[in-house]
């Protein structure tokens, strides 16, 4: 199953209000920016439900209107299925592990893009090791090291929580 959509949203219309799945504290919480070639956006989960599926749609947002989608070859198809899916991965191990994300933030330029999720959590996220490729559960960070070209953690001193980032190749 394909975890893009072949329009972008709003594509057919205006929705009802709310019918976006975006709450409207959320959507007023949504931010973008655009500073010498680098595009930023981000968002408030803090509070929200749904926020994997709140996730996804607001980076499926990015991604079209960064270009990234509709993806012109399998290629660029592939690279914004993957951006989907490690924020989808890394959005449920804060809901899982950390009391739920924060705030989702999203940086992209030509070559790479950025995601973060930041939580509350003390946790340490890393790959379970080994991997049991056969057992249920326990794969997110191991697919996030997998596609990504690099990824870590970055907590303020004094500051309860961390930030988890991941960073994707553009699309050749």
């Amino acid at each position: 199953m394909s975890t893009t959509r072949p329009y972008p949203p709003g594509d057919r219309g205006p929705e009802p209000s709310g019918a976006s799945g975006v709450s409207e504290e959320a959507a007023s919480d949504a931010q973008s920016a655009s500073t010498g070639g680098r595009q930023v956006r981000r968002l408030r989960l803090d509070g929200e439900s749904g926020v994997v599926p709140l996730a996804r749609d607001f980076t499926r947002q990015a991604l079209h209107a960064w270009g990234w989608l509709p993806a012109a070859t399998a290629d660029h198809r592939a690279a914004a299925e993957d951006v989907l899916l490690v924020v989808s991965e890394l959005v449920t191990n804060a809901c899982l592990h950390a009391e739920g994300p924060d705030e989702l933030f999203l940086a992209c330029d030509k070559k790479v893009i950025r995601v973060e999720v930041s939580d509350r959590g003390t946790g340490q996220p890393a790959p379970r090791t080994p991997h049991r490729a056969g057992r249920p559960g326990g794969h997110g960070m191991f697919i996030v090291q997998r596609l990504c070209l690099d990824w870590g953690v970055v907590r303020t001193a004094g500051a309860a929580g961390k930030t988890v980032w991941a960073e994707l190749g553009a699309p050749a």
